[in-house]
């Protein structure tokens, strides 16, 4: 397993690097955490791997494995089904506050974004888009606070396997979905926009109960 780092790696910390790395499925579910080989990736001491696994595994983004040592965490049933409550509630207040507070060039983007995916069928480029949105949306609702929880969220998120974007209807329905989101974010509707939000949340989880083995 090599971690692929952008940029120089004293720029960020080692849970920085780590978590990047959980998120864009560079350490996988299931992956052994080796401190010795990860301080050698990362070209820093075994120190401060340490106490970044540590934190890892106070997130709950790290279990002590068969082995000794830790493993990047696998999530349950339960935790899938409270991960999405959880979600719908924020992903819905975000849009809302984006209707309210997103500027002219942010809806102009969102816009763009949805207009790019139109036709686009290869789940990885659209797994990719959907981030992408997603993110633009809780930033276009200038709130720190919700910013950073979904964020968080967003990393526990990447621990559930495959994507619902590996089955074509899903492709059509979450694009149609996400247009009915920009869209009332652009007319400055925020009940629209959060129950539009709340659909596409429990849409998406009820098409990935479908699918996934837990």
């Amino acid at each position: 397993m090599d971690l692929k780092i952008d940029g120089e790696p004293e720029k960020s910390s080692p849970l920085e690097l780590l978590l990047k790395a959980i998120e864009q499925g560079d350490l996988p579910p299931g992956t052994r955490l080796r401190e010795t080989d990860l301080a050698s990736q990362l070209g820093i001491s075994r120190t401060p791997v340490r106490e970044a696994l540590h934190r890892l595994h106070a997130m709950g983004l790290a279990d002590h494995g068969v082995q000794r040592g830790l493993v990047v965490a696998q999530i349950s049933y339960d935790q899938t089904r409270q991960l999405f409550a959880v979600r719908e509630g924020l992903e819905g207040m975000a849009t809302r506050l984006a209707a309210q507070h997103a500027s002219r060039y942010e809806i102009d983007v969102m816009k763009q974004m949805v207009k790019n995916d139109q036709g686009v069928t290869d789940p990885a480029k659209l797994i990719e888009t959907n981030k992408q949105l997603h993110r633009y949306i809780a930033n276009a609702s200038h709130n720190q606070y919700m910013i950073d929880a979904l964020n968080n969220l967003r990393i526990h998120l990447s621990l559930l396997p495959a994507s619902t974007y590996t089955l074509p209807e899903r492709i059509k329905s979450a694009q149609a979905e996400h247009e009915e989101i920009v869209a009332a974010i652009a007319a400055g509707d925020g009940d629209a926009a959060e129950a539009a939000a709340r659909r596409h949340i429990a849409n998406g989880y009820r098409i990935r109960l479908k699918f996934t083995k837990f």
